[in-house]
């Protein structure tokens, strides 16, 4: 069983690395590739449990922050791939606006860290367009964009449950 443990999280790990890598051809998959990444992961949390998803996170980050040309987007995948993780957690609360309010509060204090410190790494001068309005439209929208991701991975996770688990795996 170990064995084809392994080699189920090390295929899905190459493939979510990859994922990261080519992202950086195209520009706006500068998001969209971390998404993926995080989407090729589900299976590995859904049969082996959150140590091997938490595992394979920190080696498809670690690959894609050596083999990525694309920083911004390995540092998205860097702050963000740890979600799926998160999400059973926040799921067992028993108020949707509370677990609402927690998807916002974790996105929102992703976002602030991530940018605040490669604003900081970069020694970039303050721009009051980020601070103003602007820069609060930009939090909503990523925000709103976590959101659909949240419901995307909620599916994603229902349909390897429902439908693809049984492709890959024989039942005994």
């Amino acid at each position: 069983m170990k064995s084809r443990e392994m080699a189920l999280c090390g295929v899905l790990c190459a493939l979510a690395a990859a994922l990261l890598t080519l992202g950086g051809v195209v520009p706006i998959a500068t998001f969209c590739a971390p998404m993926l990444a995080m989407a090729v992961l589900l299976p590995v949390l859904e049969e082996y449990g959150p140590r091997a998803a938490g595992t394979a996170w920190v080696a498809v980050s670690l690959l894609a922050l050596m083999l990525d040309p694309d920083r911004e987007a390995a540092l998205v995948y860097l702050c963000f791939g740890w979600y799926p993780l998160l999400r059973p957690n926040i799921a067992k609360l028993s108020s949707p606006t509370a677990r609402t309010a927690v998807k916002i509060a974790v996105c929102t204090g992703t976002c602030l860290l991530l940018y605040g410190v490669v604003w900081r790494a970069l020694g970039l001068p303050e721009d009051p367009a980020l601070s103003g309005a602007f820069g609060l439209l930009l939090l909503a929208l990523a925000n709103a964009a976590f959101l659909l991701l949240d419901r995307a991975l909620e599916r994603l996770a229902l349909l390897w449950r429902r439908r693809l688990r049984r492709r890959f795996f024989r039942q005994p």
